[in-house]
């Protein structure tokens, strides 16, 4: 079954408010943000992505890639 790519232009203005603060947020697990947004990884990296400055989008990247406590999963093995 294919999934349906999230739009990321079309959010509104609160949700994308909360979408970046989630995603800042080091307690807060891309499992956790599929769970209550319905936005995968790829889709919160998207909006990350077009929603802040191009140094904060890359500082945000190295802050959060192979981090443990993004991915339950691994969080939950280490």
């Amino acid at each position: 079954m294919k999934r349906k790519r999230v739009d990321v232009e079309n959010l509104s203005a609160s949700l994308m408010s909360e979408v970046v603060e989630m995603a800042w947020c080091d307690k807060t697990s891309f499992d956790d943000i599929k769970s209550q947004l319905d936005l995968s990884e790829q889709a919160t990296i998207r909006v990350m992505r077009r929603h802040l400055k191009p140094s904060s989008f890359k500082l945000w990247r190295r802050r959060v890639s192979g981090r443990v406590a993004k991915h339950r999963q691994l969080r939950q093995n280490a």
